[in-house]
């Protein structure tokens, strides 16, 4: 199985699923604990929840995620964007993209880094069901 998935495991209907490690960078902290409720929710294990860029860059040098949940707006300097190419220089993780801005200045500069996805905000089960598919489908 491809370096970014962390276990596999077959559930009762012969489909598999891949557990992935997973970081949350989320300023607000409601939604944070939201998104890593849903993510252990589905069997994935949530490695950090942090509120900036800066210290999600800091728990990419400790953890080694294999998707990092990127909201836009940030605490700190760096914004979600900033904190994207960061981790791309770094040949870091995928990176998906959670924003309440769905505007399409906001868009288009996120998407010019070719994140695994843009989600608007508020994600459900069946969002992040659909980009652990897709993560896997580009890893396969």
């Amino acid at each position: 199985m491809p370096d970014g998935f962390a276990a596999s495991e077959r559930a009762g209907g012969g489909e598999i699923l891949n557990s992935l490690a997973v970081l949350i960078v989320e300023d607000e902290r409601i939604i944070a604990l939201a998104l890593a409720s849903m993510l252990r929710g589905l069997g994935h294990r949530v490695v950090s929840c942090v509120p900036s860029g800066e210290e999600a860059l800091a728990a990419l040098d400790s953890q080694r995620p294999d998707l990092v949940l990127l909201d836009i707006h940030l605490e700190g300097e760096l914004d979600g964007i900033a904190t994207a190419q960061a981790i791309q220089d770094r040949q870091g993780p995928p990176v998906a993209f959670t924003s309440a801005y769905t505007d399409a200045a906001t868009q288009e500069r996120a998407l010019a880094l070719g994140p695994l996805a843009f989600l608007p905000k508020p994600l459900g089960p069946h969002d992040i069901k659909n980009l652990v598919a897709e993560l896997a489908r580009l890893s396969g």
